[in-house]
């Protein structure tokens, strides 16, 4: 008797550019791209996550990389008060603080560490979240995050296909001014939007699949990973979902991770990886004895093992 499938698999082929331990990685885009820098961070990967925080559309991705790449400053002009903290529409409100210099000041190291991430970076991983943006009226920006700001003071759109498309392209081309070898992974996020509307969110997400499969399509150093796809069809369940019934869930975020690494990271170093998660573990373990032999057991163990990773992968820290 054929086994009964519970849910229908999404096929994931493996990637014809794997990330290995001696790849550099940058994670631009919305909260799923953290999810999965999380991961690579916990397995001592070479990561930089979103310098500029959270961002939700290509505008808000391209606006920074191509002020980045040119080496335009952060200044007085690119911040505003509000509720008693200094932010940027460039940027999530992470960077915010109540000291103008202080935002300027953490503007600019973002600047300063996504322009070196990219330098040194062999893959880039963007996740998109909505082709929705908000346009701001005085200065014609499509901002990252507005902070709050009364409505009247931007104009909603949902982007075209082909303004996606054209924003993709461009925002590859800057990256690769400074660094012509990156290898470009797109995903859409799981997340729905549905704040937007549950139609508008279906809108939105087939405006960027559409796009980035047509960016796909002419560049042959680009790649695919079906994030949205997994979860909308494979996890089609509400118990892979958080209590708002919108985000994924720890299990949900579990399985994606499992489905990325088959497809993404280079299968060769599966036990290293193995070794590196035994000794996470490991230290993570709150152990109620600090003395005597079963502690110095522990201990040796560690440190053995810690010795053996590092001895091959020095830029690790445990």
């Amino acid at each position: 008797m054929d086994k009964m499938k519970l849910s229908t698999e999404v096929s994931v082929p493996e990637a014809p550019r794997p990330i290995t331990y001696g790849s550099k990685i940058l994670c631009l885009g919305s909260c799923f791209a953290e999810h999965i820098s999380d991961k690579l961070d916990y397995f001592k990967f070479q990561v930089t996550s979103n310098p500029f925080g959270i961002l939700f559309t290509p505008p808000a991705l391209l606006n920074i990389i191509e002020k980045t790449v040119k080496k335009e400053e952060f200044t007085t002009n690119d911040i505003f008060q509000t509720d008693e903290k200094w932010q940027s529409f460039y940027a999530h409100s992470r960077l915010g603080d109540r000291s103008a210099a202080k935002a300027l000041a953490a503007l600019n190291s973002a600047e300063s560490s996504l322009f070196e991430a990219i330098q040194t970076s062999t893959h880039i991983i963007i996740t998109l979240g909505s082709a929705y943006v908000y346009k701001h009226l005085d200065s014609g920006l499509m901002v990252a995050n507005c902070h709050k700001q009364p409505q009247a003071l931007f104009t909603k759109q949902l982007l075209a296909v082909y303004q996606l498309h054209d924003m993709l392209k461009e925002l590859i081309g800057y990256c690769r001014r400074l660094n012509n070898d990156l290898k470009f992974t797109f995903t859409v996020s799981p997340v729905r939007h549905s704040k937007d509307g549950m139609v508008e969110n279906q809108r939105s997400k087939a405006h960027l699949l559409a796009a980035v499969h047509q960016t796909l399509d002419e560049d042959p150093q680009t790649q695919y990973f079906p994030s949205y796809e997994i979860m909308m069809d494979e996890l089609r369940d509400y118990r892979f979902y958080k209590r708002d019934l919108i985000h994924p869930n720890d299990l949900a975020i579990d399985l994606i991770w499992k489905k990325f690494k088959s497809s993404i990271i280079d299968k060769s170093i599966n036990q290293d990886m193995d070794r590196v998660e035994k000794l996470q573990t490991s230290l993570a373990h709150r152990s109620s004895i600090s003395s005597g032999k079963a502690y110095e057991k522990l201990k040796t163990f560690q440190d053995t093992l810690t010795k053996e990773i590092t001895s091959k992968y020095p830029f690790m820290n445990f």
